[in-house]
């Protein structure tokens, strides 16, 4: 599948599940912490409306989602692998 990068906090409950849910699935995500990235801290904001909610999910095409379910993701990185012809 293609990869995602993953906005994320060390204390959100959200995340991990999500993580785990991926990591168990095998799909691959880059993962940044919003609290120690600055610069990503701004990314997230921008995506929900000045908010820094996490896990904020940035697919290959670049569309985003804010805390989206494991369903949710896997169906828009088939998506994306579809339309990449990977």
């Amino acid at each position: 599948m293609a990869q995602m990068t993953m906005y994320t906090t060390s204390w959100c409950g959200f995340c991990r599940r999500l993580k785990s849910q991926l990591d168990r699935e095998g799909i691959g995500y880059d993962e940044v912490d919003i609290e120690r990235t600055p610069d990503a801290a701004e990314t997230v904001m921008r995506v929900n409306g000045g908010n820094r909610t996490v896990p904020t999910v940035v697919y290959p095409d670049g569309s985003a989602a804010t805390n989206p379910s494991f369903a949710e993701v896997k169906s828009a990185l088939a998506k994306a692998e579809a339309a990449s012809g990977i």
